[in-house]
């Protein structure tokens, strides 16, 4: 994370806002004291990747069992 005071974010704003594009955080410091933060907008919804749950649920071998002739489901 790349800190810049508040006189290099102005004369330097383009390319701080190019980096931060790609992805990098910029903390913009008034004083020496952080103030606030550069970061990307995000862009759209986190893409979901097949099998990124995978060990982190698990399903009882009773799930897969046929339900009871009589079940209808309002119980």
């Amino acid at each position: 994370m790349k800190s810049v005071n508040v006189h290099e974010a102005k004369t330097h704003l383009s390319r701080l806002l190019e980096r931060a594009h790609a992805g990098e955080e910029i903390v913009i410091a008034k004083g020496g004291e952080p103030y606030a933060r550069l970061v990307p907008l995000a862009t759209g919804p986190a893409k979901r990747e097949a099998g990124s749950l995978k060990g982190l649920v698990s399903v009882s071998a009773e799930f897969f069992e046929p339900l009871p002739s009589g079940w209808s489901g309002e119980d």
